[in-house]
């Protein structure tokens, strides 16, 4: 199987943050589910490769003048190069951050074409929870993503004081959202290597027939 490239997008602005938790647990559960999908077709696991966009150091970066400097050039080509993107933001009045806004907006329109996102917020309580489907699903849209059908929103109380899942629905959550996106990758990655057969049928199809020598 190939190697897989997963880019973690956490848009807040602390070092140690429940979105930082949020994106690496959603990292880690498509990890491991593609893992473990590959590894029941073919009898080895892929290599699967994640990558942070951390807003932490975005927001430490200053601009030189209207120009973004080298870590934000980073996470966009990172978002751009990536198989699947997993996008985590916290909540404020009642959307995503503005540090999210300004890193999409640098990314340019058709890079997330047909792309697959996960889609993930967390804010204070459960007033917040339409965020993802009202806010990011229509950001992602405008990219031409395919944005997964399971987004996942966490509240404060679905942390433990470490920063650790404790819910056990925002768990299940989590491994739904993540054998999608698994499910995602492993499906178009058969698909690309059936293609050249394929293409290789649709032209001896199309090919002219062979004249046929008739018996004596």
């Amino acid at each position: 199987m190939s190697t897989f490239s997963i880019t973690l997008v956490a848009a807040s602005t602390s070092a140690v943050s429940r979105t930082r938790a949020l994106a690496g647990a959603l990292g880690d559960a498509v990890q491991t589910a593609l893992q473990q999908q590959t590894a029941a077709l073919s009898g080895q696991p892929s290599e699967v490769q994640l990558r942070w966009v951390h807003g932490a150091t975005l927001a430490a970066e200053p601009w030189a003048g209207s120009e973004p400097g080298p870590a934000w050039r980073d996470a966009i080509q990172a978002i751009a190069r990536a198989d699947l993107v997993i996008v985590a933001s916290p909540v404020y009045k009642g959307s995503y951050t503005g540090l999210f806004k300004q890193l999409f907006d640098l990314v340019p329109p058709d890079a997330l074409l047909e792309r697959p996102v996960l889609l993930a917020a967390n804010g204070g309580s459960d007033r917040h929870a339409l965020v993802v489907d009202e806010q990011l699903r229509p950001l992602f849209a405008f990219f031409r993503a395919w944005t997964l059908p399971s987004a996942v929103y966490a509240a404060e109380a679905d942390y433990a004081a470490d920063l650790t899942l404790r819910s056990e629905g925002l768990r299940q959550r989590v491994a739904e959202a993540a054998r999608q996106g698994a499910e995602f990758l492993l499906a178009r990655e058969l698909l690309r290597r059936a293609q050249p057969q394929a293409n290789g049928v649709a032209q001896a199809a199309a090919a002219p027939p062979r004249p046929i020598a008739l018996a004596a």
